[in-house]
């Protein structure tokens, strides 16, 4: 009787298991590569995998791709560097110290301490460039080369089998999707069919006039736009001077244009519902969430826009408080921001833009206030925070909030109840997601909401700007008020 542990299975003459056949061909094409010389390899690939130690090759990359100013460009840099942090965390808590596989002998040099499986140089090589074609597929043609040429280095070198590289590769792959996964790329999400709006189309850019505030640093813009639409009229301007050349350029434009931040395209916004024209924008600022939603990220996307005649609808926000009025393109809010706002402002001219919002926030948070006492929906409560957005804030992930849909007839509403400790409960309010509720903080949407009582000087923020209120404030909606160009097809 056959013991039941023997195996009495005869392999057939020729017959390898498939592992010993993959191990063979990986070796066999270790040998061809490593044993081939070329001249311009010799000098390239060896500088290349030298570069690429500890990701200094990427970091450089990722700085060049941020240095072209681009929202797209530093969104691949940032997508590219996280994807190859991921990817390098996981070659070595998982890849190397789970499989001990031996490196190649091939050549008299000294090789890495580490084990040859996975590589982590094609790793990290192919997470950068997956990362960065995932936001920007022109981007990642470029740095494609430099990627697979650091990948096949290591094999070149003879520090790696083919097999290593590949089993990297498709590890760093795997991480650029998974960075995507936590934050989700602005082209994943399609926007819905908006309400198309009828507007001239301009091929050469003839009737638009732009007024371009010079303090959001829109020399480049404003001259990237002439070379792209030469039959447009562009008007730079200093910031006090943006209303009254906003006014003069309505009476003579057959389309209003603006270029800078938010607080510089509402005033816009304002004469284009007066004069009933089209807005086209573009981005001149430091945030930028009106253009960005729209879906305009630069002249390029403009320019495609006022050629092609694509336009939509969009729903504008107003306040009203006695006879005080004005609207908002993106937020508007009582409580601690107003106050973070005004302080912001105050330092921002000194140490820049986002030092001043972190200085700003430190201030304003540790001072001893007392929340603001409003009635909010028939109760009289104490608030640290309303927040009314012009439109449903969407967050897919670990993505900050952007609206999907600019006209969908909503007020996104956030509310921070009082309580001694306003950072924490503010905190938690941004970690939330849409329609929560909590003793802490609540979300609703809704097409209109009126404040009662609110106390004297009460300060009130809207798309960037401060103004104070008091007594009965309203916040509604403007149904399609707005017409703005953005690009339709391609988006």
């Amino acid at each position: 009787m056959t013991p039941p542990d023997v195996d009495l299975t005869v392999p057939k003459p020729g017959h390898r298991p498939l592992r010993d056949r993959a191990l063979t061909l990986d070796r066999r094409l270790f040998e061809t590569a490593a044993g081939r010389h070329r001249p311009v390899a010799d000098s390239v690939l060896p500088r290349l995998g030298r570069g690429a130690h500890h990701g200094a090759l990427w970091f450089a990359a990722a700085v060049a791709l941020a240095a072209s100013r681009t929202p797209r460009a530093r969104r691949a840099a940032a997508r590219g560097l996280a994807s190859a942090g991921l990817a390098s965390l996981t070659v070595g808590a998982l890849g190397k110290r789970q499989v001990r596989h031996p490196r190649p002998v091939w050549r008299p040099r000294r090789q890495p301490a580490t084990t040859s499986f996975p590589a982590g140089h094609a790793a990290s090589a192919a997470a950068f460039a997956v990362g960065v074609a995932l936001e920007s597929p022109a981007w990642g043609a470029v740095v494609a080369p430099a990627a697979a040429s650091v990948a096949v280095s290591g094999v070149y070198a003879g520090s790696h089998h083919p097999g290593d590289v590949l089993a990297g590769a498709a590890l760093g792959a795997g991480a650029a999707f998974a960075v995507r996964g936590l934050v989700p790329t602005r082209g994943q999400v399609t926007p819905p069919a908006r309400p198309q709006a009828d507007v001239p189309a301009l091929l050469e850019g003839e009737g638009l006039v732009l007024v371009a505030n010079r303090a959001s640093g829109t020399a480049d813009r404003a001259r990237a736009l002439r070379d792209a639409l030469p039959g447009a009229e562009v008007v730079e301007c200093a910031p006090g001077d943006v209303s009254a050349r906003l006014e003069e350029a309505a009476g003579r434009a057959r389309v209003l244009g603006v270029c800078g931040g938010d607080g510089t395209v509402n005033t816009a916004a304002r004469v284009a519902l007066r004069t009933g024209l089209p807005l086209a924008v573009l981005p001149g600022g430091t945030l930028n969430h009106f253009a960005y939603d729209l879906g305009v990220e630069d002249v390029r996307d403009l320019a495609r826009a006022l050629r092609q005649g694509d336009a939509v609808r969009v729903d504008v926000g107003r306040y009203s408080c006695g006879d005080r009025h004005g609207v908002f393109l993106n937020t508007c809010s009582v409580g601690v921001y107003p106050e973070l706002v005004r302080e912001r402002e105050r330092w921002s001219h000194r140490i820049g833009g986002w030092p001043a919002g972190v200085l700003a926030a430190l201030r304003v948070l540790r001072t001893g206030r007392h929340p603001l006492e409003a009635e909010f929906r028939g109760r009289t409560r104490p608030l640290w925070l309303l927040f009314a957005g012009n439109g449903t804030y969407h967050r897919v992930g670990l993505a900050s909030g952007r609206r999907r849909d600019l006209a969908d007839g909503q007020l996104d509403v956030r509310v921070v109840h009082g309580g001694r400790r306003p950072a924490v409960r503010l905190l938690a309010a941004a970690l939330a997601g849409p329609l929560t509720r909590s003793p802490a903080h609540a979300a609703v949407r809704v097409g209109r909401l009126r404040l009662d009582h609110v106390a004297p000087g009460t300060l009130l923020a809207y798309d960037g700007e401060v103004t104070e209120v008091e007594g009965r404030v309203t916040l509604e909606k403007l149904p399609e008020a707005l017409t703005v160009y953005r690009p339709i097809a391609g988006y």
